[in-house]
């Protein structure tokens, strides 16, 4: 029986579109009705451009008419962080601050998947700055978690993204990872987010928190739809020097190869540190059936792991970049935002110049470490967030609650970015509450390729992908 349209994967949607049965027009129909059903409860969006929505999806149902396929993605809708540049829309960044930042073009990502095809139908609410793992923003409002009736954590910073492709409200959302910013919120809100490595995809025209640490990544229902897309934003982009000499490579085509012949490796220390009892079970027993497709599973040390946690004290780095980019607005009007944010940016105003550079330096070190310590492994497996969501009303309690939820949010996640590792999060199982838990796949620097083979090979063979959260307390 095939799922409603609104829960149908990309793969999905594009057969249906292609046998006639489904037009893009409709599809964009679909969604933008849902939406507007849907935001007054989940409060996702910063704004949604119907107009525009479905100026693309007359266009794409024109070219094909015309007999002009532009591949995987064309016709299919799209969400996009509130940091991505599209003309005549504000770039927020969280922030009521930058309501009046309006640009006149679209980002490379953006024009990228329009090349292909895509049809944007509005850009999601982040944390400020994109600076935080538990997903609150006590400015623009924050992401209500699908999967409970109670508002609680959708994770961050991409939280409006992923309660989007959770609530089927989008088949696809863009978000950025600097610290998990994209596997937090797959995992809280039980989809699917590939963190790409730092370089793969261009940058130009997405609101930055650390250039240093940035990577552009897409939410999806499944690790099929993950790949294409990130197939058609890969590769060079001359607006972007990070990206040269990016040339785009093949991660779809060998997909299905299954795991066998994969030796996946299983820290045995940091990651499981003062993880949730109901996350260690789910997350063992999703690397036991991993184990039980084929792959080679082996406990490991995994010093390059604590290390990273040595190596980032206070966040220096992050914060450090974060202020340079935003000063001109902490300095300003400090007041208006978020105590959380405000307290950690604040803090890289105040970073000597010897100990950034110092730290900066040691993570190149590190890194070659890692590469090094990886060697005969193609990937790790760990629980992508040590805890469950917990309600918002609970993580507002205090500024110190705040402060530890957050940071339970990050642990398991940042370590990946400080290693330039490349990751994928994956749906593995729902707490005895009906919440999501994420199996994080972890891979080497630019080596997407087994990364993606292995959450596609997991979900084949496993539904949690396809449970999709009841809605019933709407009423």
């Amino acid at each position: 029986m095939q799922p409603p349209i609104h829960y149908r994967s990309i793969v999905e949607l594009g057969r249906a579109i292609r046998a006639a049965e489904l037009t893009a027009v409709a599809i964009a129909e679909h969604f933008l009705d849902r939406i507007d059903a849907l935001e007054p409860h989940l409060r996702a969006f910063t704004v949604v451009c119907r107009d525009r929505a479905l100026a693309q999806a007359r266009a794409a149902d024109a070219q094909l008419g015309a007999g002009i396929d532009l591949g995987p993605l064309h016709g299919i809708p799209y969400v996009a962080k509130d940091l991505y540049d599209v003309a005549g829309l504000p770039t927020t960044a969280g922030t009521r601050l930058l309501a009046d930042n309006v640009p006149d073009a679209d980002c490379t990502v953006v024009d990228r998947l329009t090349r292909a095809g895509m049809v944007l139908l509005g850009k999601t609410i982040t944390v400020q700055f994109a600076y935080g793992g538990a997903g609150i923003n006590t400015d623009q409002g924050t992401p209500h978690n699908p999967w409970h009736s109670d508002p609680h954590l959708p994770g961050g910073s991409s939280s409006g993204t992923g309660v989007a492709v959770a609530a089927g409200m989008a088949p696809m959302g863009l978000g950025s990872d600097t610290g998990g910013s994209v596997r937090i919120p797959a995992s809280m809100c039980g989809v699917t987010g590939l963190k790409t490595t730092v370089e793969r995809i261009s940058r130009a025209g997405v609101y930055p928190l650390s250039r240093s640490l940035d990577s552009v990544g897409p939410l999806t229902r499944d690790t099929a739809d993950a790949a294409i897309v990130y197939e058609a934003m890969q590769g060079h982009d001359p607006a972007d020097s990070t990206t040269r000499g990016q040339t785009p490579h093949d991660v779809t085509s060998g997909i299905g190869r299954g795991v066998s012949g994969l030796t996946l490796g299983v820290p045995r220390a940091v990651f499981w540190e003062d993880c949730d009892a109901e996350v260690e079970r789910l997350v063992r027993e999703a690397i036991a059936h991993v184990e039980s497709l084929g792959a080679k599973v082996v406990d490991i040390e995994f010093e390059p792991a604590a290390a990273a946690r040595r190596l980032n004290p206070r966040g220096l780095v992050i914060a450090a970049e974060a202020y340079e980019v935003n000063r001109h607005l902490v300095d300003s009007s400090i007041e208006a935002l978020d105590p959380i944010v405000a307290f950690r940016i604040v803090q890289g105003r105040d970073i000597p110049a010897h100990e950034y550079l110092a730290t900066v330096r040691a993570w190149e070190e590190l890194r070659a470490d890692t590469v090094h310590a990886l060697d005969g492994i193609d990937g790790l497996l760990c629980p992508t967030v040590m805890v469950p969501p917990t309600p918002v009303a609970d993580a507002l309690a205090s500024t110190e609650t705040y402060a530890e939820r957050n940071l339970q949010a990050l642990r398991n996640t940042s370590i990946g970015n400080i290693l330039a590792l490349c990751g994928l999060s994956v749906p593995c199982g729902f707490t005895a509450s009906g919440l999501p838990v994420g199996l994080m796949i972890y891979g080497k620097p630019f080596d997407e390729a087994p990364v993606l083979r292995v959450g596609h090979a997991y979900q084949r063979s496993t539904d949690w992908h396809r449970r999709h959260p009841a809605l019933d307390w709407l009423g």
